[in-house]
C-alpha cells in the first residue's frame, strides 16, 4: 500500500478485527478528505453513521493512528455534503 493514506492504513487495520458485514456497514460509505498533520478528516454519509462511528470505533481508529505513528493525530468525521460539522466536535 505504498500510496495508501493515512486513512486506508488505519482501515485496514480495523478491518482485521471486524466481520465483514460490521467494516461494510460503518466505513465502506467513508471516504477520505485530507490531511492536515495533526487532523484527518474523514466524510461520511450521515449524521447517524458519524454518531455511530464515534461512539464505537473511536478507541480502534485511535490505536490504529498510534500503530502508525501518528498519536497525536485526530480523525474528523464530516458528514458529506453538509461542510464541517457546527459543533467542531473532533474523534
Amino acid at each position: 500500500m505504498a500510496d495508501a493514506t493515512v486513512w486506508d492504513r488505519v482501515l485496514e487495520g480495523a478491518r482485521s478485527v471486524m466481520t465483514r458485514e460490521e467494516y461494510r456497514r460503518w466505513f465502506a460509505g467513508c471516504s477520505y478528505a485530507g490531511d492536515s498533520g495533526d487532523r484527518i478528516t474523514v466524510w461520511v454519509p450521515s449524521e447517524p453513521d458519524r454518531r455511530h462511528i464515534i461512539t464505537h470505533y473511536s478507541d480502534l481508529l485511535e490505536d490504529g493512528l498510534k500503530a502508525l505513528g501518528r498519536p497525536e493525530a485526530r480523525i474528523h468525521f464530516v458528514v458529506a455534503g453538509y461542510g464541517t460539522d457546527e459543533d467542531g466536535e473532533e474523534e
